[in-house]
């Protein structure tokens, strides 16, 4: 099987789910006033869905040596279409479960890539190709900004959902082929016991460079799903803008991510390391953040889509450099253990940080306080990288 096969397939399968959890925060505005609530309960929606999601990336080390990566990968898939048609029904319960339903899907998904790719890819491309494999996420969240705002014109909110859901479905169906070559090795006899949920953290909380890419992971997530999905809310709401512009703004961030995964990937690689490259992006994600709190609708176009393609590209493009290090340092044939680990500490990050956000918005009127909480937490996370030993983070080969 070619090597670049499983990426693409991969990548794809990536993109569908991340599409899939970002339908409804792309909506937000339109979803709250049908449902007459605010837009800011967003947050909690995210909320959700991450908590679904730790908990699957906790179970994914022996969920796909049970069932294979690909078999995994399509359950997540179903998970999301399912999740998708539970928000389209307007209850918020039935949204909840809906939520909970897609992190369920979303969770296990990287994990179950990452032991593909450590499987196919040499050494010597590990970054480059998880880099690449992790542009997925931001491409689902730009299909998202450029597709749904559009595809509500034409129908409703809910069908939309809808329509995303029987995407997700499609992709599952088209990754059947790579599941006879994929999922040889698993082992069905597998048992699932309660310590299964405890084996991924005590692998990461007793490797140091493990920890480490863990702890920055956390506040990392903080910062990309903060601005994942309130950006498009900020606009419409503070600044005015319509629908449509604030969805391809977002895709602006995206497009940043999509070029920062690779890029940064490659510095770490061949100049900076694994630890610089991130205190650089932390540095970039504190100014980006401010800058993006300070927008004022009389600003050139032009200079929106730069601060915004910089925000993109540090607080979206980190995770190419960490994910590629977790597997590195992950135990032989341990990858996705290591990286259902490592993927707790960044869900958590994401559980606490959008709801959050939404709160500080909410008490001080405006999603500006918001933005200018992440120059906190992406300054402190500097900060924790700049005073780290070398030594605390190995850099690439």
């Amino acid at each position: 099987m070619s090597n670049w096969l499983p990426l693409l397939a991969t990548l794809s399968i990536q993109a569908m789910v991340a599409m899939a959890l970002l339908t409804l925060p792309v909506m937000a505005p339109v979803a709250a006033k049908s449902l007459s609530v605010s837009p800011a309960l967003v947050g909690v929606y995210v909320a959700i869905t991450y908590a679904g999601a730790m908990f699957a990336s906790l179970t994914s080390g022996t969920t796909v040596s049970r069932l294979g990566p690909i078999r995994v990968s399509q359950w997540g898939l179903m998970l999301c279409a399912t999740g998708l048609c539970l928000c389209a029904v307007p209850w918020l319960p039935a949204i909840g479960l809906g939520a909970l339903m897609i992190g369920l899907g979303y969770g296990p998904i990287t994990p179950a890539s990452s032991q593909i790719l450590a499987r196919t890819t040499p050494p010597s491309q590990m970054a480059l190709v998880f880099s690449i494999k992790q542009t997925g996420v931001p491409v689902g969240a730009m299909l998202a900004g450029a597709i749904v705002p559009s595809l509500m014109l034409c129908i409703d909110w809910q069908w939309s959902l809808v329509v995303v859901a029987l995407a997700c479905v499609v992709s599952a169906v088209m990754s059947q082929p790579m599941r006879e070559g994929m999922d040889d090795l698993r082992q069905p006899q597998l048992p699932f016991q309660m310590g299964t949920l405890t084996t991924p953290l005590r692998m990461v909380l007793g490797h140091r460079a493990l920890s480490t890419m863990a702890a920055c992971s956390f506040m990392f997530s903080m910062v990309q799903m903060s601005l994942t999905t309130y950006l498009v809310t900020y606009l419409h709401d503070d600044l005015a803008y319509g629908m449509v512009s604030a969805g391809l703004l977002l895709s602006v961030t995206q497009m940043g991510g999509i070029g920062g995964r690779i890029a940064w990937g490659v510095v770490a690689d061949r100049w900076m390391g694994a630890q610089k490259t991130l205190a650089l992006l932390a540095c970039l994600m504190a100014l980006s953040a401010l800058a993006t709190a300070l927008l004022l609708p009389i600003m050139p176009v032009w200079g929106i889509w730069a601060i915004l393609l910089v925000f993109g590209a540090s607080a979206i493009g980190w995770n190419g450099v960490y994910l590629a290090e977790v597997a590195r340092q992950a135990p032989e044939g341990k990858a996705s253990v290591a990286t259902g680990g490592t993927l707790a500490f960044t869900f958590l990050g994401v559980v606490i940080g959008p709801p959050l956000f939404g709160a500080l918005s909410s008490a001080f009127g405006t999603y500006r306080a918001g933005f200018l909480a992440l120059v906190v937490t992406s300054s402190l996370c500097a900060w924790v990288l700049y005073r780290l030993k070398p030594s605390a983070v190995m850099p690439a080969p």
